[in-house]
């Protein structure tokens, strides 16, 4: 998943919030430099990216994306589904896109001091350039996507990404509905799990 759903599955719990984010940026024995809490939020970010590309709708989606974009799919679903859920977020939580998304930056700021570099230097400009509320908009995506696009290593096509979900925008809106509800739920469940894990040490 991306970093608004990564967000919303924080269930409001800084540390795991801050664990979710830098999950993908945390490598072998680093883990235990960080407080148990963005511990639990690292493991939570494993788990949920672990569940999403498992899923059978999620690889149903893939399927149709794999012929023009190769292993990149994974990413593009990714991005696709922070769309939707920017797109539906009052059906998610009472407090407004807007608001949640600035909480969450000011929230992750507490905590800069344990950014690993790389995160730190992508941190500042996902906030300069608001990339979480950038995905509620076709344009957004497509900015996202070209962005994406010239960081890769191998020939993407994912500047035209943006096409594929306007092609077949509700096809992946049927999609995104019946899989986030089960991640949500898996993703409480995780969480709950995880944090049982160590409680009584």
């Amino acid at each position: 998943m991306n970093y608004l759903a990564h967000a919303y599955l924080s269930f409001d719990q800084d540390e795991v919030l801050v664990g979710n984010f830098i999950g993908d940026f945390v490598k072998g024995r680093m883990m235990t430099s960080f407080p148990i809490g963005v511990q639990d939020g690292i493991k939570l970010h494993r788990e949920i990216d672990t569940f999403t590309d498992t899923h059978p709708l999620v690889r149903a989606g893939q399927s149709y994306l794999r012929m023009k974009f190769g292993h990149y799919s994974t990413v593009i679903t990714d991005i696709y589904f922070d769309y939707f859920l920017a797109r539906n977020w009052s059906k998610f939580s009472r407090i407004h896109l807007e608001e949640f998304i600035q909480h969450t930056y000011s929230t992750l700021r507490m905590y800069k001091s344990l950014f690993p570099e790389r995160f730190a230097n992508m941190f500042h400009l996902m906030v300069q350039d608001n990339w979480l509320l950038k995905y509620r908009e076709i344009e957004g995506i497509r900015q996202t996507f070209s962005g994406m696009s010239r960081r890769t290593r191998f020939e993407s096509k994912m500047e035209v990404a943006h096409l594929s979900l306007l092609e077949k925008e509700k096809e992946f809106q049927v999609i995104f509905f019946a899989f986030f509800e089960d991640l949500e739920t898996f993703a409480r469940e995780k969480l709950l799990e995880i944090q049982k894990s160590h409680a009584g040490h």
